[in-house]
């Protein structure tokens, strides 16, 4: 293309000189959408939206602009950005207007392009799914960089939990296990392999991570988690995630992330039946205790071991699991904090039982009896 071309201008076009000219003066008043999809991660102009092309009629209706403002829209070459400002005419906005040469042209003639930032561009094409969502963008994913989660469990809720959060970016991971892969794991244990059996699982699970993102930094604890030691673990990550399979280290979990004051999401699953939920005291959300005050005695039911469990429930719990700390590091949406999700796989039925903090809770009540994790009722039962 010459270089005169970009002062072209035509119908439903504008030049790139005309387009940088207008943004100058508009202080902020001019809306810039870029719809390019995936590329535009790569480099954009300031303070452009990322609408993909085809997503335009829906994600234009949900946004605070007025239908007689101006709009400017490109593409790499100007091209699809032509049929889009159609689009948007169509839709009532009247001033919209495709930049003719697109962000090539804008590139080209030397005016601002807003790059990654700290990210290098194959970390920006790994992540451009995550970047694209309105809801995470850059910033989001510098956040979830800088995110640091502790998953307690190497099983059946660990593993898939671990393989999505290692594969949206989470930077650090610490994974706590004692046990060693057993065949019987691998039903639903997706990150060992047959040939990981006899191995610890938090080396097995270390290297499946890293074999999945090189980039995340992956701390193994091979040690019982107990009421000593728990506090100095997970006082270094910003949330925790339960993979364990009893109550009495839920409750020690639970117990742990009050004191600590650290989100905790919570997990289980048997048979063909998983819950899950997000307590998170600190913000003012009850505790597992406000549902289920004491640990109990004697038998407190079959795991995953002694009953059976579908491979596929966990999976699916886990996933839950690992949504609700991507939610609670990029601190988007409402967590699960107040509800108690319960997913039956044999009725595929999804059900949610809202509830409050328990005023006679033992833990975050109005008149606490568990004053420290010394004083709860797991200390000589129950190590992680």
């Amino acid at each position: 293309m010459a270089h005169n071309d970009y002062n072209k201008r035509s119908g439903d076009e504008i030049s790139v000189h005309e387009a940088h000219a207008l943004l100058q003066g508009s202080n902020g008043a001019v809306t810039v959408i870029d719809v390019r999809g995936a590329g535009s991660v790569l480099g954009h102009i300031k303070g452009a939206l990322f609408i993909p092309s085809e997503e335009l009629h829906d994600r234009m209706n949900r946004l605070p602009v007025e239908k007689d403002s101006t709009v400017l829209v490109y593409c790499a070459s100007g091209r699809l950005s032509g049929t889009a400002a159609k689009v948007l005419k169509n839709m009532g906005y009247q001033s919209t207007y495709s930049i003719h040469g697109g962000f090539n042209a804008w590139q080209t003639l030397g005016y601002e392009v807003v790059t990654g930032g700290d990210f290098t561009p194959v970390q920006l094409q790994r992540y451009s799914r995550n970047i694209l969502l309105e809801e995470v963008g850059i910033e989001g994913q510098k956040r979830l960089a800088n995110g640091r989660v502790l998953i307690v469990g190497a099983g059946g809720l660990g593993c898939p939990a671990g393989l999505y959060l290692a594969a949206a970016g989470v930077g650090t991971m610490g994974i706590a296990d004692f046990d060693m892969v057993e065949l019987s794991n691998l039903n639903r244990q997706v990150l060992h392999t047959s040939a990981d059996v006899g191995r610890m699982k938090t080396e097995s699970a270390h290297d499946a991570i890293k074999r999945l993102n090189p980039e995340i930094t992956v701390i193994t604890y091979e040690e019982r988690l107990t009421a000593r030691t728990i506090l100095d673990v997970i006082k270094d990550y910003d949330v925790v995630m339960d993979a364990s399979d009893n109550i009495k280290t839920k409750l020690l979990l639970n117990d742990a992330c009050h004191f600590a004051g650290k989100p905790y999401v919570f997990g289980g699953a048997v048979h063909f039946v998983g819950q899950a939920s997000v307590f998170d005291t600190a913000n003012g959300g009850p505790c597992l205790r406000c549902l289920f005050p004491n640990s109990p005695e004697g038998d407190t039911g079959p795991s995953c071991d002694e009953a059976g469990v579908i491979g596929v429930v966990p999976g699916v719990i886990g996933l839950i699991q690992a949504t609700e700390v991507l939610k609670l590091i990029l601190k988007i949406g409402k967590p699960m904090v107040g509800k108690f999700f319960y997913y039956s796989a044999l009725d595929a039925s999804f059900n949610t039982m809202m509830f409050e903090k328990n005023p006679a809770c033992p833990l975050c009540g109005e008149k606490p009896e568990i004053a420290d994790l010394l004083s709860g009722d797991y200390v000589h039962q129950c190590a992680v």
